[in-house]
């Protein structure tokens, strides 16, 4: 989200503006210095600064021009099917939305794909918000959570209710994760108000949210999640991010309007920030809250008040020293980095290390976020989904690892995302061709934005960026509308996630909508590129693996991938790795570093089928599926 200026149309940008008035100072002067040489300077500068027009009409703003592409580069026919109601998903999210405009109604919801009663299929779980308290009368139906469960074929049966899933509460994102290490995995629902721990007993749900102590604040609006093993001890601790400091009342009080549309959704430049949580597994079904003394509660230096107001999460081991990094994507405020201490704290350094505004200095509205080596190369790229008006953020490492550069303009992203208002956006290899590919979901937070602003419009398609590979002038290049299918379908896009959920080697995607119905999209591509899935089970380590870094090398090609399912906007995608093998038809080399930094070489490796690789001796070789 972003401030208020950057709803209005009637008014000029700055820098339109300057230029504007830069070229008509130009003129002026070189006008006085010819009238004044013939005599008739002073009558006729009157006449001519006076003539000028008393108001600027305001120019266009038009992306960064991107470099043509060569001829060759040319992304290739993959057709996304819309299949949802085909697929038995039923779901609609409910945001409450009344005509009060309060800020939470544009936010929601997220999307997890996890395999909760361990068949090897990829299951979807909804979180959905609620209706209002003041409008929710007692003997009507609550909205709540939907699980839905993969029959292997793609198609789901809902099973909330036998799942012990049928909680009411204005939800907004998931975090998946074994915390237990029991072989089931749990959920972590954040909401506006308390959040909810949900323990996995065998296919079936608990609330044990008092007991492991991480409701947080009941005045706490918590969005993106993330389990993570940050102090290596082998159990899964959690993070959350907070949004603003709100109310119903503050917004009210705030009463946040728009010419032409009156009432309307405040931007967060009017609200206070908070802290985000750190919770600590105590290995026991508890967790401590460690936040304040692991170093990030990060305070505005003009205020003494909490900075944070976070959107999204990206873990990465970004150094590489086997200890887990938090990046938090926060809304027009400088993002943080920080940076594992390796002793239970950690150092926010985003300034220092180029992350914490844009290419121009100045902080985003940053919405999703996600991390991958999508150069098949040392190089991380951070990227990050911004307000209309903004182009995408893409940080890469530069040399060290340590320090980045926005180089979204040069790498192909700037002209197309400036125009739209993203949220989810995740690295994926949609062709199975070896290079991670790039979705962005979008839509805006007016319904009626296009009435005060022609250019923009409530729903707006999701944008799918083709990697191009080293050889191309940018690295990414945006399909068509005529090579992606129903994935171009506008929408009011908001969490987004992928799995196999056919069990055909490729990876389909489902976009949320707030106050809508999501859209399950099924990859239809026939390439003919070879692939390999890998699940790993840790055993010294957390059983997810989460944090584990495979290497895979085929051909002359080395690609790297970090089990970490916390990506997106509010959403999880599913454990496995996907590796795209393009036309190559064997691995010649696959490593695994596992989170407690031991080393795992495979050999014998099979294409176009999943692997499970298990925390054991060398001698005891991996199952195959």
């Amino acid at each position: 989200m972003q401030e208020q200026t950057k709803y209005r149309t009637n008014e000029a940008s700055p820098r339109s503006n300057d230029a504007i008035i830069g070229r008509a100072f130009r003129w002026s002067v070189l006008a006085f210095l010819v009238i004044a040489a013939t005599g008739i300077g002073g009558a006729y500068l009157w006449e001519y600064f006076h003539s000028m027009p008393e108001t600027i009409v305001e120019a266009k703003v038009a992306g960064p021009k991107q470099l043509a592409q060569p001829a060759v580069a040319a992304p290739p026919r993959v057709h996304f099917t819309e299949i949802t109601r085909q697929a038995g998903i039923t779901f609609s999210h409910n945001n409450g939305a009344y005509g009060e405009k309060l800020l939470p109604e544009t936010m929601g919801g997220g999307v997890a794909f996890l395999d909760f009663d361990n068949d090897g299929d990829q299951d979807l779980l909804f979180v959905n918000s609620s209706n209002w308290p003041e409008r929710q009368a007692d003997n009507t139906r609550r909205p709540t959570l939907a699980l839905y469960a993969n029959d292997g074929q793609g198609r789901f049966l809902d099973v909330t209710t036998t799942a012990g899933l049928h909680i009411s509460l204005y939800g907004m994102g998931v975090a998946a994760g074994d915390y237990d290490n029991d072989g089931f995995v749990d959920l972590f629902i954040t909401a506006v108000g308390a959040n909810r721990l949900l323990h996995n007993q065998g296919g079936v749900f608990r609330d044990v949210t008092e007991v492991a102590g991480v409701a947080g604040a009941d005045d706490a609006w918590s969005t993106s999640a993330a389990f993570l093993d940050y102090d290596n001890d082998g159990d899964l601790d959690l993070f959350v991010a907070n949004y603003v400091r709100w109310s119903r009342d503050i917004d009210l009080e705030i009463d946040f309007r728009l010419t032409g549309i009156g009432r309307a959704y405040g931007p967060p430049t009017t609200f206070a920030g908070s802290y985000p949580y750190l919770y600590r597994n105590d290995g026991t079904g508890r967790f401590t809250d460690v936040s304040a003394s692991a170093g990030v509660q990060i305070n505005n230096p003009a205020t003494g008040l909490p900075m944070a107001k976070a959107l999204a999460v990206a873990v990465i081991d970004t150094d590489q020293d086997g200890w887990l990094d938090i990046f938090v994507a926060n809304d027009t405020v400088q993002n943080f980095f920080f940076r594992n201490q390796a002793d239970g704290t950690f150092a926010e350094d985003a300034v220092a290390r180029g992350l914490a505004f844009d290419r121009n200095g100045s902080a985003t509205g940053a919405m999703g976020a996600d991390a991958a080596y999508y150069r098949n190369s040392a190089d991380l790229g951070i990227a990050i989904g911004n307000f209309a008006n903004e182009m995408t953020s893409l940080y890469v490492s530069q040399g060290d690892m340590m320090q980045f550069a926005d180089e979204a303009i040069t790498d192909g992203l700037a002209s197309a995302t400036r125009r739209v208002l993203s949220f989810g956006l995740f690295f994926f290899d949609y062709d199975l061709d070896g290079r991670l590919d790039l979705l962005q979901v979008n839509g805006h937070l007016e319904d009626k934005i296009n009435l005060v602003q022609p250019s923009q419009h409530y729903a707006q398609p999701a944008q799918l960026f083709w990697n191009c590979g080293p050889d191309c002038t940018s690295t990414f290049i945006e399909t068509s509308e005529s090579t992606t299918g129903d994935l171009a379908k506008p929408m009011v896009g908001r969490g987004a996630s992928f799995a196999d959920i056919d069990h055909d080697g490729d990876l389909d995607v489902v976009i949320t909508q707030t106050g809508g119905q999501p859209l399950l999209l099924r990859n239809d591509q026939e390439l003919g590129h070879h692939w390999l899935r890998i699940k790993l089970v840790g055993h010294q380590s957390n059983r997810d693996a989460i944090g584990a870094v495979v290497e895979l090398k085929a051909g002359d090609v080395m690609q790297k991938r970090q089990v970490m399912p916390t990506r997106s906007y509010l959403s999880q995608t599913e454990l496995p790795l996907t590796f795209g093998l393009g036309n190559l038809t064997a691995v010649d080399q696959l490593r695994v570093q596992w989170p407690d930094r031991s080393v795992q070489n495979i050999d014998n490796v099979a294409v176009d089928s999943l692997m499970i690789i298990e925390q054991r001796p060398a001698e005891i070789p991996p199952s195959r599926h």
